[in-house]
């Protein structure tokens, strides 16, 4: 890979940070360009499947063909293959030829079915909370040469930063997304206990424990009878917190 290729292909990982809309396109929009980048290195079609794990989330698979994909999920339900053990070992894994290669027996089966003669996992630096892994397809054997697993490297160096800095975007929406909930939530809660206050002379302590109340007897969340209160009082949905985004 070029320095030219390299500058290329970081230019455009960031760009999907940007411009896409979650971490699913991010992660589409990036095995693409793996496929692309191995497909140049070897002189043939490279298909490409990311699998990414994330603390208390289920893994997101992505990849550059819905064949890919297809692989990917069916290695990851059998817990065998290249993608698997580069995941644990944090080290590249070549599958040179499924025909000669004694490993993983039932994966093989699939991936000659499907047309596939080698395959390489190479795993994605993201840090403590997440990990990652290239899974790369070849319809024949010998192109997953050492320069082309060296070139796969450099492309998951400059993969894991952009992903792990998409990880970190994510993370940050969300948070903002909870609070921005959690404060609307708020918002909706003390008015109902105004209105409350106002129709049974109380304190907004006193307010807020007949609320409280409601909900439990009614089995309805505090927000949403909070809500039902005010908009029923005015005759227009509860109020919303207003945010500078």
């Amino acid at each position: 890979m070029s320095t030219g290729d390299q500058s290329d292909d970081f230019e455009q990982l960031h760009a999907l940070i940007t411009n896409g809309e979650d971490i699913k396109g991010f992660l589409d929009g990036m095995t693409g360009f793996a496929a692309a980048m191995m497909s140049r290195s070897t002189g043939d079609r490279i298909e490409c499947a990311v699998t990414l794990h994330r603390r208390k989330r289920s893994a997101s698979i992505a990849g550059s063909s819905d064949e890919a994909v297809v692989l990917d999920e069916i290695e990851q339900r059998l817990g065998q293959g290249p993608c698997e053990e580069a995941l644990e070992t944090g080290a590249p894994v070549l599958l040179g030829d499924v025909a000669t290669d004694r490993r993983w027996p039932q994966y093989r089966e699939t991936l000659e079915a499907a047309g596939c003669r080698s395959a390489l996992g190479i795993p994605l630096k993201l840090g403590p909370d997440a990990a990652g892994v290239l899974n790369f397809f070849a319809p024949a054997t010998g192109l997953f040469t050492e320069d082309a697993i060296a070139n796969a490297q450099v492309f998951a160096v400059m993969a894991g930063q952009a992903l792990h800095l998409a990880l970190r975007i994510a993370a940050a929406d969300q948070l903002a997304e909870n609070l921005r909930a959690a404060m609307e939530g708020r918002t909706a809660i003390d008015l109902a206990c105004g209105i409350i206050m106002a129709q049974n002379r109380c304190s907004h302590d006193e307010a807020f424990e007949i609320l409280r109340r409601g909900s439990s007897t009614r089995n309805q969340k505090l927000r949403a009878l909070a809500e039902e209160i005010v908009g029923g009082f005015s005759g227009a949905p509860a109020a919303a917190t207003h945010f500078e985004d």
